[in-house]
This record gives C-alpha cells, structure tokens and sequence, in this order.
C-alpha cells in the first residue's frame, strides 16, 4: 500500500479515505472489470445547456459550453483542474466516447501503460477523448511523470485532493473506466492491458 508522500493528515485522509490502494506492481495480477450505469453523486452544476451560445469548446476550455451537444451524464458534471491548473468541465466531454485513466506519479503499472495510451490518443483521438485524472502525489511529481512519459498530448487533471477518484468509485491505481456516448462504462482494474488488447477496448468504443 502506498500513501500519499509529503502530505498533510488532512490531505491524505481526504485523498486516501475513500481509496483502498492495492495491485500497483508488475502487472501480474488478474483484470477486475465490471459494467456501471453512467452515475455519480449529486450534481455539481446545471444539467441543461444554456441557450444563448450555439458553439461547443474543447475538453479542458476554462468555460466550455454545453449548448450544441447531448445533456452530459450525471457522472461527467464535475468541475476540476488540469495539472497546470486551468479549469475542467467534465460536462464538456458530452457527446464522444472518453477513456478515463487513473493513475498515480510512482505506480509502475501506470508508467507502463503510458506509452500505449498516448500512442491511442494519437490514432483515435478525434472520435475518443482520452482524459488521465491523477492523484496521490504532488503536483510536481504529477508534471514530471506527465514529462517524462509524454502523455501531455491530452488532458491531465489534478486530482490531489481524489474528490473526482471518489466520484468514479476508483479504489486502486492504474484503473481505466471507458465511458460510452450513452454514459455507461465499464471498467479494467489490477492489471495492464497491452497495446493491442487496450487498442481493441478503444475500438468498442468507436463502434458504440
């Protein structure tokens, strides 16, 4: 088990609280994934689009509109922060399929999985919003992992406090929730999927 290192107490039971870390190591262990309906706690922000703008900005726009695409699912309506600290609207993924990675800066697993992610944002990256959400760690040791395994070509969000971990339900480090236009998702937890294997959920996706 890992904690959150250089952390106040109240940093870390907030972080922590509702996470019980497990199965961060080489990758041996068995694939735990499970099929959700696409919900969350209570709402953070309006349902409905506002009817004045006729345009829809780009994951990660510090005010994103919510006009021209679908009513976002209960669980994409959450305010954040990037890493470099603009602000995130989940509401603004609406619409296209999006893959949630979860990930931790000294998880193995996630260091291994990064190359395949990045190189799948690539390929799919204008019908699929990838989106990683970091935790347990410091926002310095968030950019330096960011840097170091060049996973900067899509959204990372700072999720030091783990209120949008908590939303999701995410209990362990690496996860991926892939979420369809519809809201539902499923989910792969303890073990790294390869590129192919992750290559072919991405493609489920796209199908619908």
């Amino acid at each position: 088990m890992r904690r959150l290192r250089g952390s106040s107490p109240v940093i870390a039971t907030a972080v922590l609280g509702g996470l019980l870390l497990a199965g961060c190591g080489g990758g041996d262990g068995g694939a735990a994934t499970a099929s959700h309906p696409g919900s969350g706690p209570a709402s953070t922000g309006p349902a409905t689009a506002e009817p004045d703008s006729p345009t829809v900005d780009p994951p990660g726009s510090a005010n994103p509109s919510r006009t021209a695409g679908p009513e976002a699912p209960e669980l994409l309506r959450f305010d954040a922060k990037t890493v470099d600290g603009q602000a995130f609207d989940g509401r603004s993924l609406a619409g296209k399929p999006v893959v949630f990675w979860f990930w931790a800066p000294w998880c193995p697993k996630c260091a291994s999985e990064a190359p395949n992610l990045a190189a799948l944002d690539d390929e799919f990256g204008d019908r699929v919003h990838f989106v990683g959400i970091a935790s347990l760690d410091t926002v310095p040791a968030m950019q330096q992992f960011i840097a170091d395994r060049n996973v900067g070509g899509f959204v990372q969000l700072n999720d030091e406090d783990g209120a949008v971990w908590r939303r999701f339900e995410v209990t362990v480090q690496s996860t991926l929730v892939f979420m369809k236009g519809d809201g539902s998702t499923s989910r792969v937890e303890y073990a790294v999927l390869g590129h192919d294997e992750l290559r072919d959920r991405v493609r489920e996706l796209v199908a619908g």
